[in-house]
């Protein structure tokens, strides 16, 4: 099945995780995705491990699945011309090298798109094309201290705590492939291609937008309230008398129901607790009072209960647990590269109810070098 994407060209001159998130993407959604990786080692991430398998590490085969590999030096003029040999065919440039190395090698904007005018140019920066820290490295943990985002996560008297998953490398990758496919469709009625810059920078501060416009609109700095949502109450983690549960029944209706499953209907009568606002600025009073009730009975039989009075519940799973619900099975996302036969999250989206098969392995460094350089001097 042909990927809605079929036809388009990429070629991704990045490492890491967002460039190659970006292009895997792009590339699960029918793109052809060349990738361009230095002759000595190629991408840093075929080391990031344990585990590996063939020799690459497991995470770099799930980022980097439907790319071909092409080796090329663009710290060479050679190579730096065979590259814009492949950007004239092609519709979309990724790059997130070292900030401060495009233009001086060759490779930025302005010489990408004098080869190809209606190549759509994407560069992933860590701070941004602009500003004082604009040619500072960057990587996830880092933006997530600079962002704020460690300052929010955890509770009150709890050191800077990281979010484990590399949210603004995710987000980021994700930021760059809906520029490119906006370009695209802007590029449909102008016939031009357009630069796009995103930022691990910018995603961190998306995540704390709503923190953000508060403290600019009031001045007061947000609280840190551990596993809970700053805003809606209950609408957090709880212990149960066995293991702990997820309740979001931060709305007023939701509350009623949730109020009288754990046996005290009276508590959204209780002027504290009547409205959001009230049991958001009464929130200690409230989990006073629910959480030794929700001791006294085993996770599964609170869930069952709040369920059935339809207030939003969930276990909290582990990542073995998750892996074995049947629910993962049921929506089809996970995904067997062809070829290593690896098991990999696959693309979170459908397509007329069909979620994208994989059609490549990760590629081996420059095992497509003929390949794509000879598909290049036939089209000349």
């Amino acid at each position: 099945m042909a990927g809605p994407l079929d036809g388009v060209r990429v070629i991704e001159v990045g490492q890491a995780y967002a460039g190659p998130l970006a292009g895997a993407i792009l590339g699960d959604m029918g793109a052809d995705v060349v990738k361009i990786e230095k002759p000595d080692g190629g991408d840093d991430a075929r080391g990031w491990g344990p585990p590996f398998v063939d020799g690459d590490s497991l995470m770099f085969h799930a980022n980097n699945r439907n790319k071909r590999s092409v080796t090329l030096d663009i710290k060479d003029a050679a190579d730096v011309a065979r590259l814009k040999a492949l950007v004239k065919d092609a519709d979309i440039l990724i790059q997130n090298l070292r900030p401060g190395t495009v233009d001086q090698l060759g490779v930025g904007p302005e010489a990408m798109m004098a080869v190809n005018p209606r190549l759509i140019y994407c560069s992933i920066w860590a701070f941004g094309s602009q500003g004082p820290l604009r040619n500072a490295p960057g990587f996830d943990p880092l933006l997530q201290a600079f962002g704020g985002v460690m300052t929010l996560t955890g509770g009150p008297d709890d050191p800077p705590t990281f979010c484990a998953p590399a949210i603004n490398d995710k987000a980021t990758g994700m930021w760059c492939v809906i520029g490119a496919l906006a370009a695209l469709q802007q590029r449909h009625v102008t016939g031009k291609g357009c630069v796009i810059d995103t930022s691990l920078f910018e995603s961190a501060v998306a995540w704390v937008a709503n923190p953000l416009n508060a403290y600019r609109h009031t001045g007061n700095p947000p609280r840190r309230v551990r596993g809970a949502s700053p805003l809606l109450v209950p609408y957090q983690t709880f212990e149960t008398a066995d293991r702990p549960v997820c309740i979001a029944a931060g709305y007023d209706r939701l509350f009623h129901k949730c109020a009288a499953v754990l046996g005290h209907p009276e508590w959204a009568e209780d002027a504290r607790f009547r409205k959001g606002p009230d049991r958001a600025a009464n929130r200690a009073d409230l989990l006073a009072l629910m959480e030794p009730v929700l001791l006294t009975r085993t996770r599964a039989e609170w869930i069952a209960d709040l369920s059935a009075a339809g207030v939003p519940c969930s276990p909290v799973n582990s990542v073995p647990e998750l892996s074995e619900h049947e629910q993962l099975a049921a929506v089809d996302l996970m995904r067997e590269l062809p070829g290593s036969g690896l098991s990999v999250v696959g693309l979170p989206i459908s397509f007329d109810r069909k979620r994208p098969v994989p059609t490549r392995d990760s590629p081996r460094l420059g095992e497509h070098n003929a390949e794509v350089l000879g598909e290049r001097r036939a089209a000349e």
